[in-house]
């Protein structure tokens, strides 16, 4: 493919992906960089695409939940992950969760076999300082360190940057299910049996449990990297540090999870959710650790239900690198002193799957109309995407952290009304307003 009229992605996950994918629905040639087998990165397992390094549930997809209002909206935009994501789905009641594999394949063949989109396996490791067409960094919170250190010289500052925790996966055949139940949380009357696999704690089990997770052996954290993890993702044992109930109220709390054998609601619930359609995987629901593997494997088949475990992933953390963006960029997703130059997905400060792919949508759309000389798009603030943007743009914010999109971004709704119908108008608003602009 020829260079003439082309736009460059660096960056081969979810944000890149979506990028690239919009870019060439607009009918403009994409140079997709992606460095991965050159380069491997610390939490890849695969060459793939899109590939899911930690949960593989994309949230709720309901519309009473902020992350099922910005998926909706994605739906709209043609998004390439949420069409990804729903051909490959497992059950997980309200949530979309996905077979990470099967997503991940068919994300890399609808890039492969695109005829306008050139996937070139290389480390980019500079950006250019004079661009003559678009450019999008979707490098990731993984971005290499050649590529980090030209950012940081673009900033003009440090990155800021957190640690994130991955969940085990375990082998399916391998869970005494004469012991665990299914349920869902808030499953439907009609539905028969929920999603997930619930193990069962007592008391004793649970502050059994609390006791191994605070003394049990865990990979050393340096004094710079302390205090650094992202709050919705932080370590089980960081959580059991906490307060020995702080996690009976968190990912092991049991409301909603009545054990159809006793009739009775457990002191604690570890859950357990599928991970793939042949549904011979789950991971523990919540569980992410920086406990060494033995521990794991030691720590974890205490947990009723899984005391034979196999482990066919050991959880583990990582460095997430991302970008002062209200320092650094426009609500276009353009480098403020700079019209070619993108960033897009969770190196912007946006956090979670759904957002980073949503930022490669606004990225890959307005790259486009760059390359086409037409003025960018801002999605409107009623929306969920112009919230978020809105949230990593605003020059007001002071101490600037990694956000999930939720309803306290989104603009106050005016009168008095139950929280319920606050959110079902919030969403009647956002999905009226996103309509309102595509169709523009």
């Amino acid at each position: 493919m020829s260079n003439e009229k082309t736009i460059t992605v660096v960056g081969g996950g979810l944000a890149g992906s979506e990028a690239a994918h919009q870019i060439a629905k607009l009918g403009i040639k994409v140079k997709l960089v992606e460095m991965r087998p050159v380069k491997i990165s610390p939490a890849h397992n695969s060459d793939n695409l899109g590939e899911l390094v930690c949960s593989n549930s994309l949230k709720s997809d309901s519309l009473d939940n902020a992350s099922g209002i910005l998926k909706a909206e994605m739906r709209q935009l043609g998004s390439l992950i949420i069409e990804a994501a729903d051909n490959n789905r497992v059950p997980a009641g309200k949530a979309l969760a996905v077979d990470r594999i099967k997503f991940a394949e068919y994300i890399t063949d609808q890039i492969e076999s695109n005829p306008l989109i050139d996937l070139v396996r290389e480390e980019f490791e500079e950006i250019p300082e004079n661009l003559d067409s678009p450019l999008i960094i979707a490098s990731g919170p993984l971005t290499s360190e050649s590529l980090s250190e030209s950012i940081k010289k673009l900033s003009d500052s440090d990155h800021l940057y957190f640690y994130d925790s991955i969940s085990p996966i375990i082998d399916s055949e391998s869970i005494d299910h004469s012991i665990v139940y299914k349920a869902s949380r808030y499953e439907n009357g009609d539905q028969e049996e929920g999603d997930y696999i619930n193990c069962p704690l007592n008391r004793d089990q649970y502050y059994g449990l609390i006791d191994e997770l605070l003394t049990s052996e865990k990979i050393e954290t340096r004094d710079f990297e302390k205090g650094l993890y992202f709050e919705s993702c932080l370590p089980v044992e960081v959580i059991a540090e906490r307060g020995k109930d702080t996690l009976r109220f968190g990912p092991a709390k049991p409301v909603g999870l009545k054990d159809p054998r006793t009739g009775r609601i457990p002191y604690a619930v570890v859950q357990l959710r599928c991970e793939n359609k042949e549904a011979s995987m789950y991971n523990i629901v919540g569980f992410q650790t920086k406990l060494k593997y033995p521990e794991q494997r030691r720590v974890f088949r205490m947990i009723p239900g899984l005391e034979k475990a196999e482990f066919m992933r050991y959880g583990s953390m990582h460095r997430n690198t991302y970008i002062n963006s209200p320092k650094l960029m426009r609500p276009s997703l353009q480098v403020r002193n700079n019209d070619m130059l993108f960033f897009a997905g969770q190196i912007l400060g946006v956090e979670g799957y759904v957002e980073s792919s949503a930022m490669g949508i606004i990225a890959g759309i307005n790259a486009a109309k760059v390359m086409k000389g037409e003025p960018p798009i801002v999605p409107p603030r009623e929306t969920a995407l112009g919230s978020l943007i809105k949230y990593i743009t605003d020059t007001q914010v002071k101490s600037f952290q990694p956000m999930n999109i939720n309803f306290g971004l989104f603009p106050a709704v005016q009168g008095k009304m139950q929280k319920t119908e606050k959110k079902k108008l919030i969403a009647k608003n956002a999905l009226q307003s996103i309509s309102t602009f595509i169709s523009r």
